[in-house]
């Protein structure tokens, strides 16, 4: 039988691609199956805290991938600029990924450490008390909106299913973990912002942005 004789006949050649696609899927999918991990996690890189997570959740709510992207590539000027590129093993964690499509603000990958946390609350605020260049819009309402935590210890089970290395403790002790780590960060944020308040969603935004690159220990590296 010629492929032509295939190509004419549209059943059988439904049929015999759905084979190929089947046969191919199953060699990409079932090894997966067999190995704890296909991409192993770098030294140092752990699963975001519960505050961290709230926080991820509230970036992706307001759409800051759309013009931040979250991947340093192999090129000298984004190394130069930004920190050493990305590794697979840096993102083991995150579900989904927030590698954006362009970039209009900088890339965000490094940012962890970058700034402290009053820099990204007057940023987030309004970005022109930062750079009077800037272009990217205020969100001043996620200064005063009250952080929603009814959902966050079932957000954690749920990347526990997903394959991210959560311990039940850690699940049972969401809300107490969540409330520690904004503590200190709202500590520290009134030293020079007396109005800031630690169950505000500005806290997790904060955490979730010193994250970003912080567990590699990059800048300590020669």
């Amino acid at each position: 039988m010629k492929h032509t004789d295939i190509e004419v006949r549209g059943l059988l050649m439904a049929a015999l691609v759905t084979v190929v696609v089947l046969i191919g899927g199953l060699v990409e999918i079932v090894p997966l199956y067999f190995v704890k991990s296909a991409v192993p996690p770098l030294p140092g890189v752990k699963p975001y805290t519960a505050l961290e997570l709230e926080g991820r959740d509230i970036y992706v709510r307001e759409g800051c991938y759309t013009c931040h992207s979250q991947v340093v590539r192999p090129f000298r000027d984004e190394t130069e600029r930004y920190g050493p590129y990305s590794k697979a093993g840096e993102f083991v964690y995150d579900r989904p990924f927030q590698w954006g499509s362009r970039r209009i603000g900088p890339d965000l990958q490094r940012v962890g450490g970058k700034y402290p946390d009053s820099w990204h609350y007057v940023h987030m605020n309004n970005p022109r008390d930062i750079a009077p260049e800037s272009i990217m819009p205020a969100y001043p309402w996620i200064l005063t909106n009250k952080l929603d935590t009814s959902l966050t210890a079932q957000k954690l089970k749920t990347m526990q299913r997903l394959g991210v290395p959560y311990t039940d403790e850690d699940v049972t002790n969401a809300q107490q973990s969540l409330t520690a780590q904004a503590a200190g960060i709202q500590s520290g944020l009134a030293r020079t912002i007396p109005e800031a308040q630690a169950d505000t969603e500005i806290v997790a935004l904060i955490a979730y942005l010193q994250k970003l690159g912080a567990d590699i220990n990059w800048r300590n590296q020669p």
